[in-house]
């Protein structure tokens, strides 16, 4: 729903921006593509929390939680969830915990248990995460519950959804400059040069940064949950019942680069390194 929104939005600015392009020559437009690409790579530059990871950010952090938080109150109107009992005060409390040394701007933090099936949970920026029932089964205890809280904490804390809407913004906006920088070629050959550019922004940039947003939450995720004071040896053992549950459903995954989450195998074998740093936060976190 969030991502919907953000998406309408950059179609919006992208269709204007467009139309302001056509008023220009093509040898114009390419000083302006040069211009982008350095505007881009100089004022749209954050650093992820933790790993020190370069990001490309082009959206305000109060947008981003407002967004968030509208889209969430929106889905507890559709969407049944549970508001007592022992599963849902669970994963209340341990999303506090979690929340607790994980601090974000203009979070609200909110952790709601959503009667759903499907064995998931996600995460929207302002602090709003959901957890389906359908994967208490596989979480089995507060530990594995702080394995997949954390890691969808650490997607608010990496500004992770911020950041993919950022790619797709500024890839629409080389697109439309290139577009317009090959208005003097042969339809057909500019039209293979737009299809090549549409395929290779997918495979080549928003797919391997899914995979990279992924990855990077579940070392994050580690990390939270270790400081919380849960045993982060957890995570691989709930990153193993998950697979074991895929493999059961019958896998069927497409290839790795054509995926949007890393293989169960490449989740596990990362956790397994960051293994003894995580134990170190745990226990600092027990001697208090």
């Amino acid at each position: 729903m969030l991502r919907a929104q953000m998406l309408r939005a950059q179609m919006f600015r992208a269709q204007m921006f467009r139309a302001l392009l056509l008023q220009v020559t093509p040898q114009a437009a390419l000083r302006l593509l040069s211009a982008a690409l350095l505007a881009m790579a100089v004022l749209a530059c954050a650093t992820a929390p933790e790993t020190g990871r370069q990001q490309f950010m082009m959206i305000d952090p109060a947008q981003e939680a407002r967004m968030g938080l509208q889209a969430f109150d929106q889905l507890k109107q559709n969407k049944p969830y549970v508001t007592s009992g022992k599963d849902a005060e669970l994963v209340r409390r341990v999303g506090r915990r979690i929340a607790r040394v994980a601090p974000v701007e203009h979070a609200k933090w909110e952790f709601v248990l959503f009667k759903d099936d499907s064995p998931n949970a996600f995460a929207l920026p302002g602090g709003k995460v959901g957890v389906n029932t359908g994967i208490l089964e596989i979480t089995q205890d507060e530990a594995g519950l702080a394995t997949v809280i954390g890691h969808e904490v650490a997607h608010v804390v990496a500004r992770h959804g911020a950041e993919r809407a950022s790619q797709t913004m500024g890839l629409q906006i080389l697109g439309a400059l290139a577009d317009v920088a090959l208005a003097q070629n042969a339809p057909g050959a500019r039209q293979g040069v737009m299809q090549a550019y549409g395929l290779g922004a997918q495979v080549g940039v928003l797919l391997p940064y899914s995979r990279v947003h992924e990855l990077e939450a579940d070392e994050l995720g580690m990390l939270y949950m270790a400081r919380a004071g849960y045993d982060p040896k957890a995570a691989i053992a709930f990153w193993q019942r998950f697979q074991a549950y895929n493999r059961k459903q019958g896998g069927g995954k497409p290839p790795e680069f054509l995926s949007t989450h890393p293989l169960d195998d490449r989740r596990i074998a990362q956790l397994r390194a960051l293994l003894p740093r995580a134990a170190a936060e745990y226990a600092r976190a027990a001697r208090g």
